[in-house]
């Protein structure tokens, strides 16, 4: 809004951005449950734990990375970043197929993480996304599957969240309709 400036003063001018005011937040909850001793030391006490993400009803037992002394049959939160890069990716990537109309019919990747453990703070700094995309009938010219996947990278919640590098190296495949 802006004010008008009497002699000797000058205009302040304040913008508001109605649109922005009007778009949601979005709010994500998780809880983390773990019991037992620390009282014995570092190198006995137990890494496993439950996790929840209300109102998803499913539940997981986590545990550190086994290079952390953790439970090596179960998921770490280290695997659950490079999951939630690889899922959001391709969530985003069906997303624009589908508004494509590019018919996309099976998506895997086997995407991997690098976490140096040489000057701190330790992080996972780089994340590659290899998905094996397979399209059905004809499929659009290779440039154009590139620009989508770039453009699904662009609108990952999660890629945008991180400061980890994310690299994606697709491989588009076809299956005759």
């Amino acid at each position: 809004m802006a004010r008008h400036a009497g002699p000797g003063r000058t205009a302040q001018v304040r913008s508001t951005r109605m649109a922005d005011e009007q778009k949601p937040t979005h709010h994500y909850r998780a809880r983390t449950v773990w019991s037992g001793s620390t009282g014995l030391g570092y190198d006995v006490f137990d890494r496993t734990h439950d996790a929840s993400a209300p109102p998803a009803e499913q539940q997981l037992q986590i545990a550190s990375d086994p290079a952390f002394m953790g439970d090596p049959r179960l998921l770490n939160p280290e695997q659950l970043l490079v999951l939630a890069a690889s899922s959001c990716q391709l969530l985003a990537f069906l997303a624009v197929a589908a508004r494509s109309r590019v018919d996309v019919v099976a998506y895997e990747d086997d995407a991997t993480a690098e976490m140096p453990e040489g000057d701190p703070p330790v992080r996972i700094t780089r994340i590659v996304l290899s998905p094996r995309i397979t399209i059905a009938g004809k499929p659009p010219h290779e440039d154009r599957l590139r620009r989508m996947v770039e453009m699904a990278h662009r609108g990952c919640y999660i890629a945008n969240s991180l400061r980890t590098a994310i690299v994606v190296e697709p491989t588009f495949l076809n299956v005759e309709a």
